[in-house]
C-alpha cells in the first residue's frame, strides 16, 4: 500500500493535468477556427453588398445640357455615373449590408461601415462611433471593397473610384460568445474531474488510515489478550504442582488469579462487542428517571481502590441541587466510569481526580478534572475518534483499544447531552458532560 499509493496519486495527477492541457489546446484551436470563419464570412458579405451597390441598373443618364464646349464633356455629362454616396442613403447601405450579413450567417454580428471617394478622408457615410472602431485595428476586423463599374463598360474609366469599408468591432468578443458554451462545459467537467480526483485521493488516505488503525487495533487486542492468557496458563501449571494441590491456601490464590484474569478478558470482549453494536446502532437504552448523584457515587466507589493503590486523591463535590435525569443505569454508569478511568490512566505518579456537579438552566453539568500529562491540540481534536489513542511515549504504558472516549461520546449523545474536552499539555485535562434534567 505504501508503494502503490504514491504511484496511483502521481498517475492520476498526470492524467488530470494532461486532460486540462489538451482541453486548453482544443479551445484555442476552436477559437482560431471561429475567427477564420468569421473573417471569411465578413469578406463574403462585404463582397456581396458591394456588388449590389454596383449593379448595372445603377447607371442612369443625367439631364442634358446644351452649353457644353466640347463633345467629350457632353458625352461625360450624358453618361456620367452618379456615385454610390449620391444614389444611396446611409440607411439604404446599412440595410444592404445587413441583408448580406444575414445571408452569410452573421445575423447577430454588429458592424460599422463607410463609403468614401478616392480616400477615407473624403465624403463619408458612417455610423456613430465609426472612427473609434476604425482606429482600434488590433481588436477589430476590417475589410475594404473597391466599388467599380461593371467590367467591360465603356464608362468604366469615367467613374470616380469609391471604397466600401466594413468594420466588425471586437471580433474576439464575438468569437468568445460563440464558443461560450464550449468553454463553460470544459470548465465544468474539469471541475468535476478535479473534484473526483481529490475525493479519490482523500478516500485512499482514509483507507490507508483505517488500515493503520486496524493494524494497531489487532496489535493492541493481541497484547491485551496475551497477558491474561499467559497468566492463566501459569496459574494452571501451578495448580498441577503437587505442593500446591495439597495447599488449600495456594490453590485458592491461583484459582482467584484465574478468575480475575478471566473477568478481565470478559470485560475486554464486552468492550469490543459494545463498539460493534454502536456501529450498527443496535444499542437500546432503557431510559428511566434516575438520580445522577446515585449513579456517580457508584462509579466513584469503583475507582476509589485503584486511586488509593497509586496513593492518589479522589475529590467529589456533588453540588447540583437538581440531579434527576432520564438515563440508562448501566450505560450512564459506564460512561462516568470510563471518564474516571481515563483520568486515572493518564495521571502522574500521585493522581488527583476531581468530580463536581452543578446546574446550568435545565442541564446537569458533570465536570471531571485530573492533574495528568494533558494533551496537545492535535490529540485533543481527535480523542473522540474510534480506535484513536494518544501517543504517550515512554511516560506511561497505557493499555486499551482506543474505544473508551468514543463510547462515552456516543452514550452522552444518546442521552441527548453534550461533552467538551479541555486540556493543557503537562498540566492535566478536564471533561465536561451536560445532560438535560428530567421534566417534572
Amino acid at each position: 500500500m505504501k508503494k502503490i499509493f504514491p504511484i496511483i496519486t502521481v498517475l492520476t495527477l498526470l492524467s488530470l493535468l494532461g486532460l486540462i492541457f489538451f482541453q486548453f489546446l482544443w479551445l484555442k484551436s476552436a477559437k482560431s477556427v471561429k475567427e477564420q470563419q468569421l473573417e471569411e464570412n465578413v469578406i463574403k458579405a462585404t463582397d456581396d453588398a458591394g456588388s449590389k451597390l454596383m449593379e448595372d441598373n445603377s447607371f442612369i443618364p443625367r439631364t442634358k445640357k446644351t452649353d457644353l464646349l466640347f463633345p467629350s464633356d457632353k458625352l461625360k455629362m450624358e453618361f456620367s455615373k452618379p456615385s454610390v454616396i449620391q444614389r444611396f442613403s446611409k440607411e439604404d447601405i446599412r440595410n444592404i449590408l445587413r441583408a448580406s450579413f444575414d445571408k452569410y450567417f452573421l445575423k447577430n454580428v454588429p458592424f460599422e461601415f463607410a463609403v468614401s471617394q478616392n480616400s477615407l478622408t473624403g465624403e463619408q457615410i458612417e455610423t456613430e462611433g465609426f472612427f473609434k472602431y476604425f482606429t482600434d485595428s488590433a481588436n477589430n476586423l476590417q475589410y475594404t471593397y473597391v466599388l467599380q463599374p461593371p467590367s467591360g463598360s465603356n464608362l468604366e474609366n469615367l467613374a470616380m473610384e469609391e471604397f466600401l469599408v466594413v468594420i466588425v468591432p471586437h471580433q474576439r468578443t464575438i468569437v468568445l460568445k460563440e464558443i461560450t458554451w464550449f468553454i463553460l462545459g470544459a470548465i465544468l467537467f474539469t471541475i468535476i474531474i478535479t473534484t473526483a480526483f481529490f475525493l479519490t485521493i482523500r478516500t485512499l488516505l482514509r483507507q490507508k488510515k483505517l488500515s493503520e488503525i486496524k493494524s494497531d487495533f489487532i496489535n493492541n487486542m493481541t497484547h491485551e489478550f496475551k497477558t491474561p492468557l499467559a497468566t492463566i496458563s501459569l496459574a494452571v501449571d501451578a495448580l498441577k504442582n503437587e505442593k500446591v494441590v495439597n495447599d488449600k491456601e495456594k490453590t485458592n490464590y491461583f484459582t482467584g488469579i484465574i478468575k480475575e484474569e478471566n473477568k478481565r478478558m470478559n470485560k475486554q470482549v464486552e468492550t469490543i462487542l459494545q463498539a460493534a453494536l454502536l456501529d450498527k446502532q443496535e444499542v437500546q437504552l432503557n431510559l428511566k428517571k434516575l438520580s445522577a448523584h446515585t449513579l456517580i457515587t457508584s462509579a466513584l466507589n469503583n475507582i476509589g481502590l485503584p486511586v488509593a493503590e497509586k496513593e492518589g486523591k479522589l475529590i467529589s463535590q456533588l453540588d447540583a441541587s437538581r440531579d434527576v435525569i432520564m438515563a440508562d443505569e448501566v450505560h450512564f454508569t459506564n460512561l462516568v466510569n470510563n471518564l474516571l478511568d481515563n483520568a486515572l490512566k493518564y495521571s502522574k505518579d500521585k493522581p488527583e481526580v476531581k468530580l463536581t456537579t452543578s446546574n446550568a438552566g435545565n442541564q446537569l453539568k458533570i465536570k471531571i478534572e485530573d492533574n495528568g500529562i494533558g494533551m496537545n491540540k492535535e490529540t485533543l481534536s481527535r480523542i473522540f475518534e474510534k480506535f484513536y489513542r494518544a501517543h504517550t511515549g515512554n511516560i506511561h504504558n497505557v493499555k486499551g483499544f482506543g474505544l473508551g472516549l468514543s463510547y462515552v461520546k456516543t452514550m452522552v449523545e444518546a442521552h441527548h447531552g453534550t461533552i467538551k474536552a479541555e486540556s493543557t499539555l503537562g498540566k492535566g485535562s478536564c471533561f465536561t458532560v451536560s445532560i438535560p434534567l428530567a421534566k417534572a
